[in-house]
């Protein structure tokens, strides 16, 4: 580590540079506060810049993301902090807090590196792409994709062979590349703090049933999603195993969620709707797939949903209500799914796919950063997100005056929710910090 401790003077901190806290921040910013906002990836865009299209509209999900990616960037108001870390936070003696953070080494000056990818072409090294689900490989030093913000490389050391070639390749003068750069300490201080910590997808792999992890061409939903998006890594859908087009889908719904034997009984929100959506983008993509959903329930709330829901039905989308129980895995690489037929007086059935999607659930991702808050007790719900003392007239707020919550921080929302939750957050802020230390500076041309 450096020894040298560098302190920066802010008005907000947001942890988390996925669509919630991106938006809290531009918000933020707009009202003229000094942001900075922390992204423990190399580049901010959250989850959402992983999605090919949002339901129900099939808008793109990377033209809704991208132009607030860069708005966040550029904005004058906004400092950027990726690929670091949150190691503590902590309120002082003057209501103030103290967010300890450190910047991990890239092993590449981010001031000097040009992103022309030069570097990435000469490397030697292939390993599994984590963008893209290990579906397609990478180089040990690369940008983590196309749109990344920061677009700037960095050097995977675990599986780097230090051959030099991507030293010798930079053009940049100095060289962008340094192998002696260390993680830098930073401390934060602010008024006031956002969580914007997003989910985690369940780990498929917990119901062994259902052979995630085991039979290659059962996927999960995001895997798909990775498919079918503009980015993705093959020129149409294909299986893992053997790269076949498929003919027959199923998707599994509720893998994780509504379950109480795997620990989350609630309902993930979203599950029933982005599954409805891939089965309609694989239908444009593969106009000959035959596709079935299996349910327990279809929850289509939002504005729009039941719509979408009818509309993939009369593109004869088979929905199947009745629980999986078994998949197995035939020597040719098709699945046979054994599932219960409610609607057929309960017995069990059984039918073959050429791929099988596991529409996983969300879990919440508050486990890190709860763990840096040792002097803060944030209070969490029975799922460890994080808990408002009033959901109704204050959803942003936790039990820590000035400390907010944006986002899927506090529980499963689509992206429409996200935004409201991050206007909230962003909204709560303003208030407190105008009734603490008074009024702000706008920005700018305000």
């Amino acid at each position: 580590m450096s020894e040298e401790i560098k302190t920066q003077d802010y008005d907000v901190v947001v942890i988390g540079g996925g669509i919630g806290g991106m938006d809290t921040a531009l918000n933020l910013g707009d009202m003229g506060f000094k942001v900075a906002l922390v992204e423990k990836q190399p580049s901010i865009g959250g989850k959402m810049i992983l999605l090919s299209k949002v339901f129900p509209t099939l808008d793109c999900a990377s033209c809704i993301s991208t132009p607030k990616v860069a708005a966040v960037s550029h904005h004058p108001n906004i400092k950027l902090l990726t690929y670091t870390e949150v190691k503590d936070i902590s309120k002082e003696s003057d209501n103030k807090f103290k967010v300890k953070v450190t910047k991990k080494a890239r092993y590449v000056h981010e001031d000097l590196c040009t992103g022309c990818k030069q570097c990435e072409s000469k490397c030697p090294v292939v390993v599994p792409d984590q963008f893209n689900f290990g579906l397609v490989g990478r180089k040990a030093v690369y940008i983590p994709f196309s749109t990344a913000v920061p677009k700037v490389s960095l050097i995977d050391l675990d599986n780097c062979v230090l051959c030099g070639a991507c030293e010798r390749v930079c053009p940049t003068n100095p060289k962008s590349i340094d192998f002696s750069q260390k993680p830098e300490d930073i401390e934060l201080n602010a008024k006031s703090v956002v969580l914007a910590t997003g989910f985690d997808l369940f780990p498929a792999e917990k119901i062994e049933n259902l052979t995630y992890g085991k039979s290659k061409n059962v996927i999960n939903s995001m895997e798909m999603e990775r498919l079918l998006a503009p980015t993705r890594p093959f020129n149409t859908v294909l299986r893992p195993s053997d790269g076949k087009v498929p003919d027959k889908i199923a998707y599994v719904l509720c893998t994780g969620s509504r379950d109480r034997t795997v620990g989350n009984p609630i309902c993930s929100q979203v599950c029933c709707m982005y599954s409805i959506k891939q089965a309609q983008l694989l239908l444009g993509a593969l106009p000959l797939v035959d596709i079935t959903i299996f349910y327990i329930d279809i929850r289509a709330f939002g504005k729009g949903y039941e719509e979408f829901y009818q509309q993939a039905k009369d593109m004869d989308v088979h929905f199947i209500k009745g629980k999986v129980a078994k998949i197995t895995e035939k020597e040719n690489g098709n699945l046979i799914v054994k599932y219960e037929d409610i609607e057929n007086g309960g017995r069990l059935s059984e039918g073959e796919f050429d791929m099988v999607v596991l529409s996983v659930g969300l879990l919440s991702a508050s486990s890190s950063i709860m763990s840096s808050m040792r002097n803060l007790n944030v209070t969490l719900d029975n799922q460890k997100y994080i808990l408002s003392p009033d959901e109704t007239l204050y959803p942003a707020r936790t039990n820590i005056p000035g400390i907010y919550v944006a986002g899927t921080a506090s529980g499963p929302k689509d992206i429409p929710d996200s935004v409201a939750s991050a206007g909230s957050a962003a909204s709560e802020v303003a208030a407190y910090i105008a009734m603490n230390y008074g009024k702000i500076k706008k920005v700018k041309g305000e």
